[in-house]
């Protein structure tokens, strides 16, 4: 795995989410909830809130492009201990990560 290729994932994620924020009219308050999830877990968070961005990832560039997309939003630390492990990620077949906004839910 190149820090290439974790760089341009992120950076891709990081145009998506900015046009959907500017598409759906996001306030300077809005911000994206970042979420390492399943297929399900992308389809129930898709289901719940819009909008909802996702992208596939690679197990194991996964925790790289989330901690690069969370320091591209400017937001602070996740607590490491609520994350998914690499083994965890692997294992539980985590292959999404997904941004929603939690004042939007789908109505």
């Amino acid at each position: 795995m190149s820090v290439q290729t974790v760089e341009v994932q992120t950076r891709m994620y990081l145009y998506d989410l900015m046009n959907a924020a500017s598409e759906h009219g996001f306030k300077s308050d809005d911000i994206w909830e970042l979420s390492m999830v399943t297929a399900s877990g992308r389809s129930k968070l898709h289901k719940d809130y819009f909008p909802a961005v996702s992208i596939k990832v690679g197990p194991e560039m996964l925790l790289q492009v989330f901690h690069a997309t969370q320091k591209g939003l400017k937001q602070s630390s996740y607590n490491e201990s609520q994350l998914p492990t690499a083994k965890n990620i692997l294992t539980d077949e985590i292959n999404y990560l997904v941004a929603f906004n939690l004042k939007r839910p789908r109505g």
